[in-house]
């Protein structure tokens, strides 16, 4: 069980620096925030081992490695008390980027990436609609990602 831990401002100061520039060093953000680096250290341990911090991600542009289509899918449940084993099984297609449970029309809502959109096809009809549990799927491609940043902490 993760410590229960209350951020104050320094951490979240700390967080909102990281989250537009995960490669400033300790150093670097304490000489901003005008405290030492070892402070910066423990203060993200804190956040770390609190849950807060989940893990360190590379933000990556996939359409430089093939991946040129974006998609989002509304998935159908059958009955919504199969979300966990439709959701543990999405976790198994690589090309499934996010899985949200939701209110409103979809039991899931989807990110897929895929090469393009033969394969976007293949995903979706042969291995997304072959999950035990799904009714159906709705697909909305995204044609551009005007918008993507972390939360402004300050």
């Amino acid at each position: 069980m993760k410590k229960s831990y209350v951020p104050d401002n320094t951490d979240l100061k700390i967080l909102s620096i990281l989250m537009k520039d995960a490669k400033k060093t300790y150093a670097e953000i304490g000489k901003e925030l005008f405290i030492s680096g070892g402070t910066v250290h423990v203060r993200i341990k804190k956040l770390m081992d609190a849950g807060v911090i989940l893990n360190t991600q590379l933000n990556v542009d996939y359409s430089k490695l093939g991946y040129d289509i974006t998609a989002f899918l509304g998935i159908f449940l059958e009955q919504s008390k199969m979300y966990d084993n439709v959701s543990q099984q999405l976790s198994e297609i690589d090309e499934v980027l996010e899985a949200h449970y939701t209110t409103g029309t979809y039991s899931i809502f989807a990110k897929v990436i895929s090469r393009d959109t033969d394969h976007l096809r293949t995903i979706i009809s042969d291995k997304i609609q072959q999950i035990g549990g799904i009714q159906r799927t709705e697909t909305f491609i995204s044609l551009h990602n005007s918008l993507k940043r972390p939360l402004n902490m300050n």
